[in-house]
């Protein structure tokens, strides 16, 4: 009876170290690595941890990265894709699986919460385009290959020029001699107010941006999908998405995008982005 009992604790040891040691080696698997860095960089822990980032600090799946005010951050990841996360920037890590020798397994998928970023594809998003996605709240990106550039204003940032817009847009003009203005045409606020928008920001830089996924693409395309339909956006166009419910639209111009990294941060691809990138070599990018 004794050596049954001491074989099934003996069993029961070895499966618990099992157990351990597969969930050590997962937990140990880094998506990737903090690069380059100019301020505090905090990574909140799927278990719930806070862990502050330092240069060469990994990343992994389930992570939510925090760039504080002044902090720009480059990841680069197993596949050789990166992000450049800007200042007040949130975004979650929900999913990264790359096995060089194993497409099959493929998958990053990102939430980005609130801020902005530049990402460039890399191994996984070129052979396995539709297993990359970037999610927003109000629509989600899909890459053909290429560079981009994406910002996301949650409703709260600019809630006062988004109201003083809206109500600008909808201003029709009155008119006289009976031709009142019919009350049953619908204004299509959803194309009016991003443009006059982005036109307001070109003449008065800083005057803020109605809430919503502003995308540019510096090369390639990617493709914005949300409930309401789906929108290519290529290199040299910027496309914005107002809500989940809404489709998502063309802007005709920058809409006061501005993405400047610190002079510390080297290209990884050179890319002729002639209208929106620096000439500097010494600079990832630099969109306005």
């Amino acid at each position: 009876m004794l050596q049954i009992k001491n074989s099934t604790a003996i069993k029961f040891f070895f499966i618990a170290a099992l157990c351990l040691s597969c969930a050590l080696s997962f937990a140990a698997q880094i998506a990737g690595t903090v690069t380059h860095l100019s301020g505090p960089l905090i990574a909140k822990k799927a278990d719930g941890t806070v862990k502050i980032l330092s240069l060469q600090s990994g990343i992994e799946q389930g992570d939510t990265l925090i760039a504080e005010k002044d902090t720009y951050a480059r990841i680069k990841f197993a596949d050789n894709s990166e992000i450049v996360l800007r200042p007040n920037t949130q975004i979650k890590i929900d999913q990264f699986s790359f096995e060089e020798d194993k497409p099959n397994n493929d998958g990053f998928t990102m939430t980005l919460i609130k801020g902005g970023l530049r990402a460039v594809t890399g191994l996984l998003g070129k052979r396995n385009k539709e297993r990359f996605g970037l999610n927003t709240p109000t629509a989600s990106i899909g890459i053909r290959g290429t560079i981009f550039v994406a910002e996301y204003v949650p409703p709260e940032a600019n809630l006062a020029a988004y109201n003083m817009a809206s109500t600008a847009a909808l201003q029709l003009p009155s008119a006289k001699d009976g031709n009142a203005v019919r009350s049953d045409i619908e204004v299509p606020v959803t194309a009016i107010l991003p443009l006059q928008l982005a036109a307001n920001e070109t003449q008065n830089p800083g005057s803020g941006r109605a809430p919503g996924l502003y995308v540019q693409v510096l090369d390639g395309t990617v493709f914005l999908r949300n409930g309401a339909g789906n929108l290519d956006v290529t290199a040299g166009q910027f496309g914005f998405s107002i809500s989940f419910s809404r489709p998502p639209i063309l802007l005709p111009n920058n809409p006061g995008m501005q993405f400047s990294p610190p002079g510390s941060f080297p290209v990884s691809l050179n890319q002729d982005n002639t209208n929106n990138e620096s000439k500097s070599g010494s600079l990832i990018c630099e969109v306005r």
